[in-house]
């Protein structure tokens, strides 16, 4: 019995020194974030009033003759945008869909967190390329082989599903890395809401079997078409921007966050490779989305959701259109200052006209 109490005692002297560590460990860890969050916060007001001390600044000095001007401001615009002080500067506005889907939490993330979550988007889009070309290859290959030169509506329907998570998923990453510094185009992340509801109102629509399937399924036979070709741009955009992105990294020509979706950032052969398969597509697009208006004019398949697809496609194309000639327009102007300026290097490493022209072109095609 005295063993056991003494064991006991010992047992309780234990917990009751284990406890007192806890709170000295929880005091401790509470003094050190109060301290870190004031320290935080001193640096956070100076960040903040010394980016609207460049932004007036920059107002001043427009009409400036002086390119020694234009770079220093150029230069600290650089380390407040693309530094470890972006860390803590106050987040961007996170805007009605990522409200509507995590609701009004903070998403601004340490720096090594921001980019992870970029490597996993790039990899991300790499996984679901191969998807988005071999899908619809199976589909096409099977309606040939298998089942009559007719589509069942259930594997249409699932591919239409997975199109329908996969443009809400790139929505959501894209509008979380913008949130942490990446400079992504507005049209390509509203491409994508358009995306996402062709496939939700796709989802409704009743694919037609026999009697003459192969007239009533020419719009979804001409889709898949389309989706094999713009997964094949996928691919090639993606393998070939990757390696590009990290060289303009290492040149400082690129921010850490920015993506790589962009088909007007790469070499000049990637350009003759990449833009005429890129219009091309566009155009394909508008013309399937035509077609559909076409048959549903004609009463062929005399339903709403042929009309809002229809739409859709149109108007998606003509916005991939306009962006893409307007990113090579920009990029033009910018190698164009580039030649002009005598310190290259610093104006490259710095926020530029084209930053955000180089980033998202690919997804929209």
């Amino acid at each position: 019995m005295g063993e056991e109490r003494k064991a006991g005692e010992q047992a309780a002297e234990a917990a009751a020194r284990a406890a007192e560590q806890a709170r000295e460990l929880q005091d401790a860890a509470a003094a050190l974030l109060s301290r870190t969050w004031a320290e935080e916060e001193a640096l956070r007001r100076r960040a903040a009033a010394l980016r609207e001390d460049l932004a007036r600044l920059r107002k001043a000095a427009a009409n400036a003759q002086t390119e020694k001007v234009h770079e220093d401001l150029d230069r600290a615009s650089c380390l407040i945008s693309d530094g470890d002080i972006a860390a803590i500067l106050p987040s961007k506005a996170h805007g009605t869909f990522l409200k509507l889907l995590l609701g009004p939490v903070n998403l601004r993330a340490r720096k090594e967190v921001q980019l992870k979550v970029k490597e996993e988007y790039n990899s991300y889009r790499d996984r679901t390329a191969i998807v988005f070309l071999g899908f619809p290859m199976i589909l096409l290959f099977l309606r040939s082989w298998l089942w009559n030169g007719c589509f069942p509506a259930l594997p249409v329907q699932l591919y239409q599903a997975w199109l329908l998570l996969l443009y809400t998923t790139l929505a959501l990453r894209e509008n979380i890395l913008r949130v942490n510094g990446s400079d992504i185009r507005p049209w390509w992340v509203c491409h994508h809401y358009c995306a996402m509801l062709m496939a939700l109102v796709s989802l409704t629509w009743g694919i037609k079997g026999q009697p003459d399937c192969a007239r009533k399924q020419r719009g979804v036979e001409l889709f898949l078409c389309w989706a094999v070709m713009q997964g094949f741009a996928m691919m090639l955009q993606n393998r070939y921007q990757r390696q590009r992105l990290y060289t303009r990294i290492a040149l400082g020509k690129a921010k850490r966050m920015d993506v790589v979706w962009g088909e007007t950032a790469g070499v000049e052969g990637q350009l003759l490779l990449l833009c005429p398969i890129l219009f091309f597509l566009q155009v394909f697009e508008g013309y399937v989305g035509f077609l559909l208006l076409r048959t549903a004019h004609r009463g062929i398949i005399p339903e709403w959701q042929v009309v809002v697809c229809g739409i859709l496609l149109i108007a998606m194309a003509i916005g991939n259109f306009a962006n893409t000639v307007d990113t090579l327009m920009v990029k033009s102007r910018f190698k164009a200052k580039m030649k002009k300026s005598k310190s290259k290097r610093d104006l490259a490493a710095c926020t530029s006209p084209t930053r955000s022209s180089l980033t998202n072109s690919a997804a929209g095609a």
